[in-house]
Formats: structure tokens, C-alpha cells, sequence
């Protein structure tokens, strides 16, 4: 298997670190930039030199689980399933709270390396700070596992909580990973795609409330601003919807008339605003389209499905925001009602994966909500300078961490600002449209039950953000 050049530096970074006598290594890796890969090559080098007598990795889904399992099976020449014969097994954090006793002494007897893709959905340096899946590493795989090689592109959390396994500096908190590889430096070498991002705004949205008194908002910042419509109202606006859904129709067939098999993401807010994309997509926009979410039957299998297909998009919720690897897709919609960093970074990321193809342009398409404007505006940033607070946990459900589909809101805080170029791009007209036909036409201020109604009026304006000073 030919290694890309920071793959082949990072597994050398860890077997030395290893022969070191050092035992928790941590790699930042951008998403798209085959962190799986190269977790791989470094169990492969380790068997070889008789230091593991076996692997076992975890990460967030089941899907990222089975690329997982195909990519070491492929690496090491052998099972990868936990039967006999089998030199390891890929699971999900889910997995973890159901193991025995006798499951987890394998890494008592025996030399055992422990891969974790994405490790920042695991929190806590002691019991006291440890969400369910930390606990599990601290009392189970700390200080038994021969080796552990954490793996993430997003190395932070929004509660601030510290990562599982990762070190701190001391007294500024700062994580401390032991090696690095950027999105930046991964576009400079041709790993990744260099992303486009377009903010959708509007010059003229009307408020009317209870008291019949109206306002005018000339974008979507001050709407949010001075209202109390939320953010969910405008992505489940049927203008709103009809334009940004033409933008990305528009771009994908750009792109298809040199990569046909080009495919496009929609991440929705709800199963209820994916069935209603769905169905637009394909009655409105006469596109070929699949939908993906954990009320449909085998949602892996139709993932696997789209994977290797010719349909032109592909619309969930949660379920392939995080590690799921299909290299067609090349447009997003980021259309999801969490506004979080770490969610953001982790959508751009599901269109980075470079491909064999001719055309390699990658384009997110999102609305003008301030964070997403300020998330877009930094994506050159790694790390957040806002260091992790050692403190006592919130106490969450089960229920809340068995699906990523079901839990839609992945953490996390704030970094600087970064140094990306805005560029304005088209403006024109819509028809007047009464907010949406998903929910009421009332939109509530939750602390006040203030009752609102909106309509947009006015011209789109796209800003694009050409990340990397590249050119548009």
C-alpha cells in the first residue's frame, strides 16, 4: 500500500514514540486525509515487529466501523472480525457499555493495540469528568492496553470537558497532539479538495408580531438579532429552501458534465425535513436522490448503496455528518439545526476526499447564521485557543449517545479568526413566499412565547469564502 507522505511520518512518529516506551499517542489529521489508513499501516508494522498480539479499534458508527474493518483487513492480509483466526475486530463507543468482564480481559493477557477513530466524542482525564464511553476507556484500556493510537480531526469539545487519553499543558489547559496534519497542508499536497463555502443571506425580511407591529431585517444576522424567529424557521422556509437547493442542483450538474458519478450531501434538521427535502428534490428538481435515516430499514446498507451508485444526492440527518467515506459527494447543503463548530467542520469534511476524477472542486452551501459566518471565516484553524475546563460532569442519558442520527448535536467551542477571502457572488429577486409549509406560519420565542410570524421578501445575496487565499 502506497502511504502518502504524512501518513508515512505520522506512523513513523508513533512506532517511535512507541519504542519509547510512551504508550498514548494522538494524531490531529484533517477529515478526508485517511487517518484510517494510516492507523492501519502502524498495527501492520507493530505485528511485524512482534510488539501486539492483537487490535482493536472503536469509533462513532456502525458504518465508520466497517470501513474500518475492510481497510485493516486489507492492510494486515487477514480477518478482522473477532472470530477465530481473526487478528482484531472494529467496533462502535456504543459496544463498549455492553462488554463483559471476560471481554475485557484480552488486554490483560495479552499485547493489545487500541485504535480510536474520532476520540473527542470520549471525555474525561478521571471518573469524575468521564462521559459513559470515557469511563469505559479510563477503567478498561488505560492502563491495560499495550498501545493506543487516537485519531480525530476535531480535536476539542463545546462543554470544554478534556478528551479522553490526551494530555493538557499546564496551567493553560492547551491540548497537546503529537502530530499534525491540517486541512491547509493537506490541500497544498493535493490530500484534500480545497472547500468553497457559500453564505446564503437576504436584503429584506419582514417580522410581524403578535401586536401586528412589523420590522424589516436586511439580513439574517440582524434577524436573528432583533427577533425571535429561529434559525430553524429559515432552513425550513420554503424560498429559503427553493434557492439554496437551485444553487446546489446548479453547481452539481457543473460538475457532473465532467465527473458524472459526482454526487451531492443535504444534512437535514429532522427525519421529518429530510422526507420534505426528499421529496423536493425530486418532484421540483427532478433529481435522483436516496434518503438515509435511523427510521429507515438497514440505513448502513443504503449508505453502502449510495456509495457505489449513480444517484445524485443523498439526504439524512446525522448519519454521514462524521467519517463516512463517499469520495463522489462534491456539494453539501448544510441545512442541520446545529450550529456547532465541531458538526461544521465535520459536514465540509464528507466533501474533501480527493477521487481519481478530472474535476475536484468541493462547494458547501449554507445560510448566513453568525456562527456558520464565523465558522467558515476560520476553517484554517485547527486548534481552539479556548483551553478545557477540568471539572465535574452533566449527567446524559444513555439514550442520548447511542446514535449520532438520533443525537444530532456534535460539540464544540471556539478557535480564532482565520485569514479567508469573501467574495460576493449572485443577487436577485424571489417572489414574496409566507414562511414554510414544515412547521406553522408562528414562530415562538421559547422564553418569552412570543408568537411571530416572517416572510422573506427580499433579493439573495451569495457570499463565497475561498478558504486558503485560493482563487475562485
Amino acid at each position: 500500500m502506497q502511504l502518502r507522505k504524512w501518513q508515512s511520518e505520522c506512523a513513523n512518529r508513533a512506532l517511535e514514540y512507541f519504542n519509547a516506551k510512551r504508550h498514548h499517542f494522538l494524531c490531529l489529521a484533517t477529515p478526508a486525509a485517511g487517518k484510517t489508513v494510516m492507523a492501519s499501516e502502524v498495527a501492520a508494522k507493530l505485528l511485524e515487529r512482534d510488539l501486539i498480539d492483537f487490535v482493536l479499534c472503536f469509533s462513532p458508527s456502525i458504518n465508520i466501523s466497517q470501513g474500518i474493518k475492510y481497510t485493516f483487513s486489507k492492510r494486515l492480509k487477514c480477518r478482522f472480525d473477532g472470530v477465530i483466526g481473526a487478528i482484531g475486530c472494529s467496533y462502535t463507543y456504543q459496544s463498549m457499555l455492553s462488554f463483559k468482564e471476560d471481554f475485557w480481559q484480552l488486554l490483560e493477557r495479552n499485547r493489545v493495540l487500541v485504535v480510536f477513530d474520532e476520540i473527542h466524542h470520549c471525555s474525561g482525564s478521571s471518573l469524575e469528568d468521564a462521559n459513559a464511553w470515557g469511563e469505559e476507556i479510563l477503567l478498561n484500556i488505560q492502563n491495560q492496553a499495550e498501545y493506543t493510537l487516537a485519531l480525530t480531526g476535531t480535536p476539542w469539545r463545546s462543554d470544554q470537558a478534556p478528551i479522553a487519553l490526551s494530555r493538557y499543558t499546564d496551567p493553560d489547559n492547551q491540548i497537546q497532539c503529537d502530530y499534525i496534519y491540517g486541512l491547509k497542508e493537506a490541500v497544498t499536497d493535493g490530500v484534500c479538495r480545497n472547500p468553497k463555502i457559500v453564505l446564503i443571506d437576504n436584503d429584506e425580511i419582514s417580522v410581524t408580531d403578535e401586536d401586528n407591529e412589523t420590522k424589516t431585517f436586511n439580513s439574517l444576522g440582524d434577524l436573528f438579532k432583533g427577533s425571535a424567529v429561529p434559525y430553524q424557521s429559515v432552513i425550513k422556509n420554503d424560498d429559503a429552501l427553493r434557492h439554496i437547493l437551485t444553487l446546489a442542483t446548479d453547481k452539481l450538474k457543473i460538475i457532473k458534465k465532467v465527473n458524472p458519478n459526482a454526487a451531492g450531501l443535504i444534512v437535514s434538521s429532522s427525519t421529518e425535513h429530510a422526507a420534505y427535502i426528499f421529496n423536493m428534490l425530486k418532484t421540483e428538481f427532478n433529481q435522483t436522490a436516496q434518503i438515509v435515516t435511523y427510521k429507515e430499514d438497514e440505513p448502513s446498507h443504503k449508505i453502502n448503496e449510495f456509495r457505489n451508485s449513480s444517484i445524485n444526492w443523498i439526504v439524512s440527518v446525522g448519519m454521514i455528518s462524521e467519517g463516512t467515506d463517499i469520495p463522489r459527494l462534491q456539494v453539501c447543503c448544510h441545512l442541520s439545526r446545529v450550529k456547532t463548530e465541531l458538526y461544521f467542520r465535520q459536514v465540509l469534511g464528507r466533501i474533501l476526499r480527493m477521487t481519481t476524477s478530472v474535476d475536484q472542486q468541493a462547494w458547501l452551501f449554507t445560510f448566513a447564521e453568525p456562527k456558520l459566518v464565523e465558522f467558515a471565516n476560520r476553517i484554517a484553524e485547527e486548534i481552539p485557543d479556548q483551553p478545557v475546563i477540568f471539572r465535574n460532569p452533566v449527567n446524559v442519558s444513555l439514550s442520548e449517545i447511542v446514535s449520532l442520527d438520533k443525537n444530532e448535536v456534535m460539540k464544540d467551542c471556539i478557535s480564532p479568526i482565520g485569514n479567508n477571502k469573501l467574495e460576493f457572488g449572485s443577487s436577485y429577486k424571489q417572489k414574496p413566499l409566507q414562511s414554510n409549509t414544515l412547521d406553522t406560519t408562528r414562530s415562538k420565542n421559547i422564553i418569552g412565547l412570543i408568537s411571530q410570524s416572517f416572510e422573506i421578501l427580499g433579493g439573495f445575496r451569495d457570499k463565497v469564502v475561498s478558504t486558503f487565499d485560493s482563487p475562485f
